[in-house]
C-alpha cells in the first residue's frame, strides 16, 4: 500500500519509524510548519517528525491550512491507499476521506474514553489504573470513528504522565504497524465505539487541551491523593503550578513536578482543615495554604493528611529537589495562595 503519514511530535516518530523500518511504503509526510523558536523567535525549528522523514528522504508537506486547495492537489498527487495520523490535527473530511482505504489515527487511550487533546495527562490526573492505546478510522467528529484494535496498559501510582507517554509510545507503535498490517490483509472489522463500553460505565471523561487556566492546583477541591494524582499527571510538561507567596508579600509561581502522600505523626504537627482568608471581596476569597517545613522535607497540609513536595521549580529557576530548594529558599512565614470565586 502507500502510505502518508501524518504527525508532528516526538510521540509519532516512533509509529513513523516502525513503519519505515518494516519496510511500509510510506511515500509521503504531513506534518506542522516549521515553529518560530529563539527568545527573539528569529530560528525556525522543525518539527521531530519531519526531522525524521528528511533523514529517511521521505517528502514532507507543511499545509497552513488543510483546505487549501493547492495542498489538497498535492496531497491527490501521491495516489495514497491509506493515512495514517498519530498526534497532529482534525482534519477535515476532504483530507480523511481521500484514500480510498480511508484514514485511521492512533490515540493515546481506550476510547471512547478520554477522547480530546490530552489523554494521557487527564488519565493520570483522574488516578486511573489502566489506560492504553486505540486505533479507529476517522469520521466527522473528534476522537469518535470505528475503532479498529484496543490495547490496554497499566498505570502504577508512582507513573508521571511522562512515564505513560513513553510507554504508550512504544506500544502505540507497535499496534500503529499491525493495523496498517490488518487493513491490508482485509482483515479487520471496526466496530462502533459505544459496543465497548461496558453496563458498568457511568460517565466518559474528557480530555481537554491543557491551558494555564486547568493546570493550576486548586487546593480546596483536594485530597491528598487527588493532588498526588494532580501534580504527576502534569509532569513534566506542562507541569502542575501554584502560586508562592514569602513572608515580605512577594509572589512567584511554583511548579511541582513529584510529589509523596504523607501521613506525618508528630506532635509538633497538626492537620490545619481550615483555610485563612487573608482578603475576600464581593467575587473572590483569597486562600492561603501554609507551608510546614521538617527534616529539610516541605509538606501541605490537606484535609486528610499531608503532601510531601519533592521535586519543584521556581519562576526563572531550573527544576530541583526540595531538599537543594530549601538550603536557599526563606520560606518562614511562606503560603501556597490561590483565589476562590465565592459563585
Amino acid at each position: 500500500m502507500r502510505i502518508i503519514f501524518m504527525g508532528t511530535p516526538d510521540f509519532a516518530v516512533e509509529s513513523l519509524k516502525k513503519l519505515v523500518e518494516n519496510g511500509q511504503d510510506v511515500v509521503a509526510v504531513v506534518t506542522m510548519p516549521d515553529k518560530a523558536v529563539g527568545r527573539h523567535h528569529e530560528v525556525l525549528q522543525a518539527s521531530p517528525v519531519k526531522q525524521y522523514a528528511l533523514g529517511q528522504g521521505i517528502p514532507v508537506l507543511q499545509p497552513e491550512k488543510l483546505k487549501d486547495e493547492a495542498f489538497l492537489e498535492q496531497l491527490r498527487s501521491y495516489k495514497a491507499d491509506l493515512q495514517v495520523v498519530v498526534a497532529f490535527r482534525m482534519l477535515p473530511e476532504v483530507v480523511w476521506a481521500m484514500p480510498s482505504m480511508g484514514t485511521f489515527n492512533l490515540h493515546a487511550a481506550l476510547l471512547p474514553q478520554y477522547r480530546g487533546a490530552a489523554p494521557i495527562n487527564w488519565a493520570v490526573i483522574n488516578g486511573e489504573t489502566e489506560t492504553g492505546v486505540t486505533t479507529f478510522f476517522l469520521d466527522h467528529d473528534i476522537d469518535t470513528g470505528r475503532i479498529i484494535h484496543r490495547v490496554p496498559v497499566p498505570i502504577a501510582d508512582t507513573d508521571t504522565a511522562g512515564d505513560v507517554h513513553d510507554r504508550l509510545m512504544f506500544l502505540g507503535a507497535d499496534l500503529v504497524l499491525r493495523t496498517v498490517k490488518d487493513i491490508e490483509a482485509g482483515n479487520v472489522t471496526p466496530v462502533d465505539q459505544c459496543s465497548v463500553l461496558g453496563d458498568s460505565v457511568a460517565e466518559l471523561h474528557p480530555a481537554p487541551k491543557l491551558f494555564r487556566e486547568n493546570t493550576e492546583i486548586r487546593w480546596h477541591e483536594h485530597t491528598v491523593k487527588s493532588a498526588y494524582d494532580f501534580i504527576r499527571g502534569l509532569s513534566p510538561y506542562p507541569g502542575a503550578w501554584t502560586t508562592l507567596r514569602t513572608a515580605d508579600g512577594k509572589e512567584t509561581q511554583l511548579k511541582l513536578f513529584f510529589a509523596e502522600k504523607e501521613l506525618i505523626h508528630n506532635s509538633q504537627f497538626t492537620i490545619h482543615n481550615e483555610i485563612i482568608e487573608s482578603r475576600a471581596d464581593a467575587e473572590e476569597t483569597i486562600m492561603n495554604y501554609e507551608l510546614l517545613i521538617m527534616n529539610s522535607s516541605l509538606f501541605v497540609p490537606l484535609s486528610d493528611g499531608y503532601l510531601r513536595l519533592t521535586d519543584l521549580q521556581l519562576a526563572g529557576k531550573r527544576r530541583m529537589k526540595a531538599e537543594d530548594f530549601l538550603r536557599g529558599a526563606h520560606l518562614e512565614g511562606a503560603v501556597l495562595v490561590e483565589s476562590v470565586n465565592k459563585s
